[in-house]
């Protein structure tokens, strides 16, 4: 039987940091712990998994699984639920980590996990909502209701990237926080998503019947969607919208190796909100993360393909994205 498996939810915005996080946490599991990290994603594709499981971590007791496609809550949470069961049968984990897509919906993503179908089966623990200060300047986020959402429902709230701010920023998110009726809760500043493993033991506080909006009726989806193929072409591209934000994601065959020094070029000037890709290259397998117009590559071991996500409210400045990716391959 599984029973009251310690939960944490890490969640943020678009770009904060929270797949980075996630990754910090893991190296400090216990060694005698198994773990399991369901990772949500609003791009089509799915790259954070890959970013988490490349570096060889199942063989290290942390089980891996995406819902790529928008917040896993939609379709009264049915996504989230045939992932999680999966997961949970197959990690039988003595600790769950959560990560909603930036873009998702906080509040319904809670309402599923302390509702009937988990109670006894997950002890909810710390929310932890990852923020940037350097953003409550920009009304992009101050006015989205997702954003205001994260922190609302946060029990923990981490100032990521704080190397970055200037003087003012720690102070405009402390205003913002006590504009909003959260100064009391819980505030810490880390760089590159350094969070500490006793936040995790926080006590959830969410109240499901003051904050949970009534979950939307369920369809006639019975399974999760099926993962997409690849066409004989080699690659497929697949988009996807929500309000203001668009992605548009391509999944490459593994016989397409990259030239690493052209590809690095091209990604440093791609126009998005957010980038990420895996990449098989002649030098290597990489991850490359790019947010803030800051791109950072990471080593991985292994991936069983290529695969890029872009994010962003100007998807029309992708149009040539795909062929200049492909002219970065190697032929021959």
């Amino acid at each position: 039987m599984i029973e009251n498996i310690p939960t944490n939810i890490i969640t943020g915005f678009l770009g904060v940091g929270k797949t980075t996080a996630i990754q910090q946490l893991l190296k400090s599991k216990p060694d005698d712990e198994r773990w399991a990290v369901l990772v949500n994603e609003f791009g089509e594709v799915g790259i954070d998994g890959s970013m988490m499981s490349g570096n060889d971590r199942e063989q290290q007791d942390v089980f891996i699984r995406e819902v790529p496609g928008g917040c896993m809550c939609c379709t009264a949470g049915l996504p989230m639920q045939m992932a999680l069961t999966m997961l949970l049968a197959r990690a039988k984990p003595d600790r769950l980590l959560i990560e909603p897509t930036g873009l998702g919906h906080p509040k319904e993503v809670m309402a599923v996990l302390t509702g009937e179908n988990y109670k006894g089966v997950l002890d909810l623990r710390a929310t932890i909502t990852l923020v940037d200060g350097r953003k409550v300047s920009d009304p992009r986020y101050t006015e989205n209701e997702t954003f205001n959402q994260q922190l609302e429902i946060a029990d923990v709230l981490v100032a990521n990237k704080a190397d970055l701010y200037d003087d003012q920023a720690m102070a405009a998110l402390r205003a913002y926080l006590c504009e909003k009726g959260l100064a009391e809760k819980p505030l810490h500043q880390v760089e590159q998503g350094q969070l500490q493993f006793a936040w995790l033991a926080a006590t959830n506080g969410f109240d499901e019947e003051l904050h949970a909006p009534a979950l939307p009726e369920n369809s006639d989806q019975s399974m999760l969607p099926p993962q997409p193929e690849i066409p004989a072409s080699g690659y497929l591209r697949i988009d996807n919208k929500r309000g203001e934000f668009a992605s548009s994601g391509w999944l490459f065959d593994s016989r397409f190796m990259f030239d690493y020094e052209q590809l690095y070029a091209y990604l440093m000037g791609v126009e998005a909100d957010r980038l990420k890709a895996v990449f098989i290259t002649d030098n290597g397998i990489y991850a490359f993360n790019q947010v803030d117009g800051v791109l950072t590559v990471m080593a991985l071991d292994e991936s069983p393909d290529s695969r890029i996500e872009v994010i962003g409210s100007k998807p029309e400045s992708w149009g040539q994205l795909e062929a200049d990716i492909i002219a970065c391959r190697l032929t021959g």
